[in-house]
């Protein structure tokens, strides 16, 4: 919300946010690495089409350009293509962290992860820039299925670059773009917000958490009825009790006239 708004007040900082959409893997893989930040802005073809898509996005007559792109079959096959480019992503990270790291495993899955994920890991940087704090948006706390997916993504290609897992990287990649392709086009299509992780995560994450990881959700369902984000629960007994109290003060004052 607010972005053709931006796109027509602020066309830099609209442009900007494009920017960190298209690259932004990159750029935290590059900061997880120690190389330069800017390096891949030196890819003038990327950056030149990545450019024309904003444009076309926001500044087509008619809005033509969004209305083709948005239009479900071909949305769908831009889906299966990112999902494709996502699953190469994480594996070349990986490989580009084994190269420094020979035996950094947790290197080698940051590095995969953001690779896979880094447009959605910096989204509180993107608001930022349109001039919007929401740090309860942060992606960390609330995981999409890709972000989820490529973080175990992330672990799969680094047990196998690491020999632990034994099959070969190219029927890895294979497997993996197959499920990534099926499940983000299937929930695509049917407009659903879930994850293929929910179920296995529901019986898993209570056993190894504990039961306050199911408390949370109940504890928020409870709490949400009512209250503005960000209010406690608490805070509602707590507001009825100085309700009451005025109310009391008032009949009595009414009383003693």
């Amino acid at each position: 919300p607010g972005a053709v708004e931006l796109s027509r007040r602020h066309p830099v900082a609209s442009w900007l946010c494009a920017m960190l959409h298209c690259f932004g893997s990159y750029i935290l893989a590059d900061l997880l690495l120690g190389e330069p930040l800017i390096d891949y802005f030196s890819n003038n073809s990327s950056v030149l089409l990545a450019s024309a898509v904003w444009y076309l996005i926001f500044f087509c007559p008619m809005d033509l350009f969004y209305k083709c792109v948005c239009f479900l079959p071909v949305k769908l096959i831009f889906v299966a293509m990112k999902e494709v480019v996502r699953v190469r992503k994480i594996a070349v990270g990986i490989h580009h962290a084994h190269h420094h790291y020979h035996h950094g495993w947790f290197v080698m899955i940051a590095t995969g992860w953001v690779k896979g994920s880094g447009v959605a890991l910096m989204s509180n940087i993107e608001q930022l820039l349109r001039g919007v704090w929401k740090p309860e948006t942060n992606e960390i706390l609330h995981m999409s299925f890709p972000t989820k997916a490529s973080l175990y993504g992330a672990v799969l290609f680094t047990l196998q670059q690491t020999r632990w897992l034994p099959v070969s990287k190219a029927s890895l990649i294979f497997i993996f773009t197959m499920f990534m392709v099926s499940c983000k086009v299937f929930l695509t299509a049917t407009h659903s917000h879930g994850s293929p992780f929910d179920v296995l995560e529901g019986y898993i994450c209570p056993v190894l958490f504990g039961e306050a990881w199911e408390g949370d959700d109940h504890h928020d369902n409870q709490g949400g009825h009512g209250a503005s984000p960000g209010s406690s629960p608490g805070a509602l007994p707590s507001k009825s009790k100085e309700e009451l109290s005025e109310g009391s003060r008032k009949k009595k004052a009414k009383k003693a006239d």
